[in-house]
């Protein structure tokens, strides 16, 4: 295979792998317009409500390191086709819950919603080490996951306008959508993915985990605020799309596509600076810790306006959010980034899937505390979010110290060949191949 034709091939098998985050962020993320109505149709109190999003988030949270075990022995294509079909089923289960009387219905939604957690824990998660896996060049993984994330927050994007369309219709069917998206994506894996293969038998369960635990304690430095930046982002960024989607019904009186199109809006800059960020980001391990911090104080700045503001018109409420999309869309795919070349391949899935347990948290936790959190007022929310952000920007900027090369090429001549070996100093990735 030529040059081009092997450039094609990846290209093939990014799109293929692009479509997973797309697909599981739109099965999830279409419900935020739509829970109002059906919180009005089964007669919800607004935490129960919020506990449909939860329900998902929770069950993944749980499974994704099983997950990534799981990808690391058998494979990554291997876990990822039979995790979307447990998805596809849950849709239908949620879907066919709506056929019930209304408190049976909620019952039945949530045991739906907590399949497709379980299929979810097995598909975007494997997704990051499987780019890792792909690629070689630094460079060449930062744009990958620039596409990756910007697959993820597209899906964003579409699916306020989406779930708002197909409710106009009736309120279930944006489950019975879920299967539908899912078959697409198992079409486009099946055709055009190729994952390398493995050489070797597949390593044991002890050899697995036990080079994973040692990582963790000796990478722990920069792993952590990695971890507490993912799920702190995912946190409020759930947690405003929630609040704004009940906002702008009950403040604004909008509902339908157009409060749909109104919720894309602020994703749709999280998903161009998602795009940017990672075509701009290169290979460089300083650059992308001060972008991460950028991104956090932007959605810290964002957040204080909010709180300080108190805006009345939709058209500030959108700027502001906006401005905080955009910052999250910087930081996220860095973060990424970082953590998926800083992990040697044969324990990548599990140490990823751990990153992805964190943000699924911060999916599972931010309608539910923001709901309580409203109950105290407007200031107690953002004041929240400001806090949570800034806290995260500390971290990174003050934990995370990669080890750029130094000197002439000549002094550098029998230095690690491969960068990812030493760029978080003594303890790097060079430690955890030992």
């Amino acid at each position: 295979m030529n040059a081009s034709e092997s450039a094609s091939s990846k290209t093939r098998d990014l799109l293929s792998i692009a479509s997973v985050p797309l697909i599981m962020t739109l099965g999830n993320s279409m419900f935020i317009p739509v829970l109002p109505n059906i919180q009005a149709k089964l007669g919800l109190t607004s935490l129960q409500t919020s506990f449909i999003i939860t329900a998902y988030a929770i069950t993944a949270i749980l499974l994704i390191p099983v997950a990534g075990l799981l990808s690391d022995r058998y494979g990554r294509k291997k876990v990822m086709i039979p995790s979307l079909i447990i998805t596809a089923v849950g849709g239908l289960i949620c879907g066919f819950a709506a056929l019930f009387s209304a408190q049976a219905a909620y019952i039945f939604i949530l045991l739906g919603r907590f399949v497709q957690g379980i299929g979810a824990s097995g598909a975007f998660p494997i997704v990051l080490p499987l780019v890792g896996d792909l690629f070689r060049d630094d460079k060449e993984i930062s744009k990958g996951l620039g596409l990756i994330e910007t697959a993820n927050t597209f899906g964003k994007v579409l699916s306020p306008v989406l779930g708002s369309a197909l409710a106009l219709w009736a309120w279930y069917i944006p489950f019975f959508s879920i299967p539908l998206l899912c078959a697409v994506s198992l079409v486009l894996l099946l055709v055009f993915l190729n994952v390398p293969k493995a050489e070797g038998k597949p390593p044991g369960w002890s050899s697995l985990i036990r080079p994973v635990i040692k990582t963790l304690k000796e990478e722990k430095r920069w792993l952590v605020p990695i971890f507490i930046s993912g799920g702190i982002l995912m946190f409020v960024l759930f947690g405003f799309l929630f609040h704004l989607s009940s906002l702008l019904e009950e403040r604004f009186a909008i509902d339908g596509i157009v409060k749909g199109l109104l919720l894309a809006i602020p994703l749709l800059g999280l998903c161009l600076a998602s795009y940017a960020t990672g075509k701009l980001a290169g290979s460089n391990k300083t650059v992308k810790k001060v972008l991460a911090v950028v991104g956090l104080a932007a959605g810290t700045a964002a957040m204080l306006a909010v709180a300080w503001i108190v805006p009345y018109t939709v058209v500030v409420w959108l700027a502001l959010f906006s401005a905080a999309g955009i910052g999250f869309g910087i930081a996220l795919p860095v973060l990424d980034a970082l953590i998926t070349e800083g992990i040697d391949k044969s324990q990548r899935g599990a140490v990823t899937s751990l990153y992805s347990s964190m943000r699924f948290i911060g999916v599972a936790a931010g309608p539910p505390v923001t709901a309580l959190l409203a109950a105290a007022g407007h200031a107690a929310i953002f004041y929240t979010y400001a806090a949570l952000c800034a806290v995260s920007a500390v971290v990174v900027w003050v934990w995370i110290k990669p080890k750029q090369r130094s000197g002439t090429k000549e002094e550098r001549k029998d230095e690690p060949k491969d960068e990812k070996e030493a760029w978080f100093g003594p303890g790097g990735r060079a430690r955890a191949k030992t």
